[in-house]
């Protein structure tokens, strides 16, 4: 059995019920909710959004909206103005579209949607399998050696789609996740109930 094989599984006995912890009803609200969780927790995300997304049901609820009023609205997570300014910005776009197409190449060149968001939503919304590099995801694999500690985002992304089958992309993301986000932290990690 390879290596990874053997953390995931792991990583499934400890999390069988591994998934996004994000709140969201549409694709748009899956979408600002991705953009609004960088560099702050899904659970303070999700304290937000549950105001916020029944004040902005549609992209032209955001393109209408005062941007002082948005920023108000997510004044409690981090980067609040620019997060606003690129979430009006990006609803202005996609209030041109019926429905948030499902290519890469689009949505990494929506403002503030970059390689891991992009790959959050297209794996959650759409289905496919992505593998989402975070700070929880690069911080586990590199703890376990599945990628070099000085590895770049982008490289621990290309490293992980090599060592992983396709079809367990998205598992190990969430999977990654779950094991960052609640044993293996940044500070603190609970080794003592660590399998590895």
């Amino acid at each position: 059995m390879e290596k990874i094989d053997f953390i995931l599984d792991k990583l499934d006995e400890l999390y069988p019920n591994a998934k996004c912890e994000l709140n969201y009803n549409t694709e748009y609200d899956l979408l600002v909710a991705i953009m609004l969780s960088a560099q702050t927790t899904d659970k303070s995300v999700n304290s937000v959004t549950e105001y916020l997304f029944k004040k902005y049901q549609k992209p032209i609820d955001y393109v209408k909206a005062n941007l002082t009023d948005l920023e108000n609205d997510i004044k409690r997570l981090g980067l609040y103005k620019n997060k606003a300014l690129n979430i009006k910005k990006t609803m202005e776009i996609l209030s041109s579209y019926d429905t948030i197409p499902s290519s890469f190449e689009f949505l990494v060149n929506l403002p503030g949607v970059g390689r891991k968001t992009a790959n959050v939503f297209l794996s959650e919304w759409y289905k496919e399998e992505r593998i989402a590099v975070d700070t929880h995801v690069e911080r586990v694999t590199k703890r376990l050696g599945l990628v070099k500690k000085d590895a770049t985002t982008l490289e621990t992304e290309l490293i992980l789609m090599k060592k992983l089958k396709k079809n367990k992309y998205s598992f190990a993301h969430h999977h990654f996740i779950f094991f960052g986000r609640y044993m293996c932290k940044a500070k603190n990690p609970i080794c003592s109930d660590c399998p590895f």
